[in-house]
């Protein structure tokens, strides 16, 4: 039997893999779905993960942070979009409140989709903001 191509993640479809892979947010993220409130789905996800960092959860957070990458990778214009501009700014905020060896740790086990991403992003706030 040949696989056959994945369909395109659509926000619909993205909603219902972060269900299963947070499953502590089903509730919040059902909400926000019926609110059709992807960013805010996403925004959640970002607070949760912010909360693993306080209790230096790396391994989850790393974890959890790749499959994030691949709604990313698998997802449509949208949920690309969205991902990038929340979910991948965020970590900016992650290594602000992390400590530096934390930060080292995520850093080396993201994604190089998101860590190109990452950079690029700080590029550009240096050349904009002079950050």
């Amino acid at each position: 039997m040949m696989n056959a191509p994945m369909q395109t993640i659509n926000q619909k479809i993205a909603v219902e893999y972060l269900k299963f892979f947070y499953p502590p947010l089903r509730n919040e993220i059902s909400q926000l779905s019926v609110q059709d409130n992807f960013a805010g789905i996403i925004q959640s996800t970002i607070n949760y993960l912010k909360n693993l960092l306080l209790e230096a959860k790396i391994n989850i957070i790393s974890h959890h942070i790749k499959l994030m990458d691949w709604i990313y990778r698998n997802g449509n214009s949208y949920v690309r979009d969205i991902i990038e501009n929340l979910f991948v700014r965020s970590l900016e905020s992650f290594k602000k409140h992390a400590k530096i060896q934390h930060w080292k740790l995520l850093y080396q086990y993201m994604p190089l989709s998101f860590q190109q991403i990452y950079d690029e992003q700080r590029q550009q706030d240096k050349i904009f903001f002079g950050k």
